[in-house]
């Protein structure tokens, strides 16, 4: 098929630089995701309770760093975990580095938005807005890049995760829409300016 030729345009010997350690860090984030599940579930939400993203609290800030490894039950987690490892991989296979790249920035960038914007009161929590980076930057890179390969991409994932695009309004009640549209933006700009950000990686960390 054409458009999966475009898409996965590698053998087993041709596979970008770093994609099985890539595939391996993948697959241990989701195990540790999981293991804290059970752990949070065990300790009575203890996990939850103290490390999730409060909105301009002091006591919030960790959250930034740790609410997205953490969700509020298995099935929040489920729910994320197959969008996560898909996309994930499709982001992949532009290199490890590039999916470091999207990966941290959409981490951080969603939860420093959601503690400066989100309602006081309310606890955020969640990989949802590393997901929803994923997506920006996989259909706003297929616009951005035209190369075959890159609007095969965003082609594809439209058709299978464009209704997930209705979670960036705030329609439903309990979900981190602020999350969820922070995490979007934040794909979207490594999507427009990736060669320059992976230049400055590059420049600064030795990648």
């Amino acid at each position: 098929m054409v458009w999966w030729s475009a898409l996965f345009p590698f053998d087993s010997t041709t596979l970008p630089e770093g994609f099985r350690e890539g595939v391996l860090l993948l697959a241990y984030l989701l195990v540790l995701m999981w293991a804290l599940a059970v752990v949070d579930f065990i300790t009575g939400r203890q996990l939850l309770n103290r490390l999730s993203i409060r909105p301009r609290s002091l006591e919030g800030l960790p959250g930034i760093a740790i609410a997205p490894l953490l969700h509020g039950g298995f099935g929040h987690l489920a729910a994320n975990s197959g969008p996560l490892a898909i996309l994930g991989t499709i982001i992949l296979l532009q290199g490890l580095e590039v999916l470091g790249l999207v990966t941290v920035f959409c981490w951080l960038f969603s939860g420093v938005g959601i503690w400066l914007l989100g309602r006081p009161g309310t606890r955020h929590l969640g990989a949802s807005g590393v997901v929803f980076g994923y997506l920006g930057y996989i259909l706003l890179r297929g616009y951005f890049e035209r190369s075959p390969a890159a609007t095969a991409a965003a082609v594809v994932v439209g058709l299978l995760y464009g209704s997930a695009l209705w979670g960036l309004l705030p329609l439903q009640r309990g979900k981190s829409w602020v999350g969820h549209g922070m995490g979007f933006v934040a794909g979207v700009i490594v999507a427009r300016k990736l060669p320059i950000m992976l230049e400055w990686v590059r420049n600064n960390s030795g990648w």
